[in-house]
């Protein structure tokens, strides 16, 4: 191995027999594991990890988001998925926005809020596999909410860049994240009162039910679906037009008949094998399976020959993510809807074809396969014609990590892993509702988040708006099973990267057998060729985005190739976790150490 990566790495690969969990917060690590304490499951931690999560990183979840959810029961065969991505409501139609002049949707604002899927989601899993109270997995984040929660420098980056927009425009936000008018310090205290009653009122609710906790959490789904929560939605929507992104101010599509009408629910994962691994993703509604997608053209490259931070390895890794993601964008959308051809996309032969296009310098095209006749290409020209919207409303609603080359700190995602001594895993990447895209909800303490900026206003797109379907999201969180046996959950926030960030850390671990930290924080890079899935959807062609520690020797042979290469800071790209067991039942973690606030925990 001829790159930086040292012998040690910045933190150990945490290890033992009774739980472990990994996170990008630590408040949250500790919270899951604090469960595991208790006498709670995997689910029981994870939830509980989940709700701190929305008060510790406001600026990167809420519950006015979404959450996708792949879990492992030890006494299953095979993961499930919970789908808490909400579709668009009624009014989220292609004409009305067209209607407004708009050829992509905006991202701020609350024109583009999907139904906030996570409070079901989460519940629904508490509910059929979790064993503690309702009560018991909130009093965590009630807490924090209440009581104050240190604020983490990124969350005070992050307001900081957008003091002005929330002063002038969305007051009720100001009022939360700016205290006396002024940004709050690094590791200072902050609370959300109305956060913090709103779910008092839900407990309440739930309680009132009776003593069964089933019955409670069932209760508490209908308080939030059909009853204050959504009731305050419906109103806010109505009649408090907020600034966005037009320049103008909307208010939100969402109403009571769109809440009362949804549910989380139960999918089947897809899955493809790599060496002795098999992967497991959310459908095609997310992004996940362009990791399978991008694996399987991997497969047939002897990775393991190749120096992880190389140039042959970073050279054939974005290549392959190429096509993969050409894919995403030309045939990925709600299964509901759309008949997405998932196991043509997933064959090995298809694969073994696609793999032909991956040359000795690199690709300028945009190349998705041809499958089944399909007509509807993305107008990829359009695309690398949009560029990035530096603007008090305009910048703020994208869900990449902050922008190399301006001052935006646009919004981003969490994740969390938990895996306990029973056998039950499970892998989690909660966003949206990010207080720097939509103003909060005074009665409730959180904002709605901005998901259909996703979805095209091109009815023939795969991912084109519609009322009821899914805006195709990229949260994108991972389970393996190795040699036949559930291995490991991970994933990382990151919005199109979060997929690329994955497979890089993957190769390392299968193929160059790294352990899980120090696959973390090995020096990684992403991609930026294709259609970004945030607002204003814009391409850079052959952009390759990379951590300054590579080596000079390795960038100057990409450079050759014809890859348009952009050095980031050193330790800025990605925010993995990861948990899961070794055949002995050992017990293993790893956080990512950017952005110092991931950690991983157990004993």
């Amino acid at each position: 191995m001829t790159g930086t990566t040292p012998p040690f790495t910045t933190r150990p690969e945490i290890r033992g027999t009774f739980g472990v969990a990994a996170s990008t917060h630590w408040l949250a690590s500790q919270t899951a594991m604090g469960m595991l304490e208790r006498g709670g499951n995997a689910f029981d931690g994870a939830f509980a990890a989940g709700m701190v999560l929305q008060v510790a990183e406001p600026h990167m979840n809420g519950p006015g988001g979404d959450v996708p959810i792949i879990m492992q029961r030890a006494d299953e065969e095979r993961p499930r998925v919970i789908c808490g991505q909400g579709p668009a409501p009624k009014g989220a139609t292609i004409e009305h926005f067209k209607a407004m002049g708009l050829e992509v949707i905006p991202g701020t604002g609350m024109m583009s809020s999907a139904i906030p899927g996570a409070f079901d989601a989460w519940a629904l899993m508490l509910r059929d596999h979790g064993t503690m109270t309702l009560r018991e997995v909130l009093e965590p984040a009630i807490g924090y909410a209440e009581k104050g929660c240190p604020i983490p420098y990124s969350t005070t980056e992050t307001i900081k860049a957008v003091k002005d927009m929330l002063v002038a425009h969305w007051p009720s936000t100001a009022e939360i994240f700016l205290p006396g008018g002024e940004v709050p310090k690094p590791q200072q205290l902050y609370r959300n009162p109305a956060l913090a009653e709103t779910w008092k009122r839900v407990l309440a609710e739930a309680e009132a039910a009776g003593s069964d906790r089933v019955a409670q959490i069932d209760a508490a789904r209908a308080a939030w679906y059909d009853g204050f929560v959504a009731e305050e939605i419906a109103r806010f929507c109505a009649e408090e037009p907020h600034m966005d992104a037009t320049g103008r101010k909307n208010g939100g599509l969402l109403t009571m008949e769109d809440m009362h009408g949804w549910r989380a629910s139960y999918e089947e994962a897809v899955s493809a094998t790599y060496r002795d691994c098999t992967l497991f993703k959310c459908g095609p509604w997310s992004q996940g399976p362009v990791l399978l997608q991008t694996m399987a053209l991997l497969e047939g490259y002897d990775i393991a020959a190749m120096d992880p931070e190389g140039e042959e390895f970073v050279h054939t890794v974005v290549e392959a993510m190429k096509l993969a993601y050409a894919d995403r964008e030309t045939y990925y959308g709600d299964p509901d809807f759309v008949d997405v051809p998932m196991a043509d996309l997933l064959s090995k032969e298809y694969a073994g074809e696609r793999r032909k296009l991956i040359g000795a310098e690199a690709s300028g095209a945009f190349q998705p396969g041809v499958i089944g006749g399909n007509n509807w290409t993305i107008d990829y020209e359009a695309a690398c014609r949009r560029k990035p919207v530096d603007g008090i409303m305009a910048g703020f609603g994208g869900g990449e990590p902050t922008a190399q080359e301006s001052k935006l700190h646009a919004s981003d995602t969490c994740h969390l892993d938990v895996a306990d001594a029973a056998g039950n895993l499970v892998s989690v990447t909660p966003s949206g509702g990010w207080l720097q895209s939509s103003p909060v909800i005074p009665k409730l303490g959180f904002p709605l988040g901005t998901r259909l900026q996703m979805a095209w206003l091109d009815p023939a797109a795969p991912a084109a708006l519609q009322p009821g379907r899914r805006p195709r999201t990229t949260l994108t969180p991972s389970l393996a099973h190795r040699d036949g046996r559930p291995y490991l959950a991970f994933g990382t926030p990151g919005g199109d990267q979060q997929d690329q960030m994955q497979i890089v850390m993957l190769c390392r671990h299968i193929d160059h057998g790294m352990n899980l930290q120090q696959a973390i924080d090995c020096p990684s890079f992403h991609i930026e060729h294709f259609p970004n899935s945030f607002y204003p959807r814009h391409a850079s062609p052959r952009k390759v985005v990379m951590e300054s520690r590579f080596q000079e020797a390795v960038v100057a042979g990409l450079k050759a190739r014809g890859h348009d290469v952009s050095l980031a800071p050193p330790w800025s790209e990605g925010r993995l976790a990861a948990a899961g067991f070794d055949p002995d039942g050992t017990l293993k973690a790893g956080a990512n150490p950017r952005n110092m606030q991931g950690y991983a925990v157990g004993r």
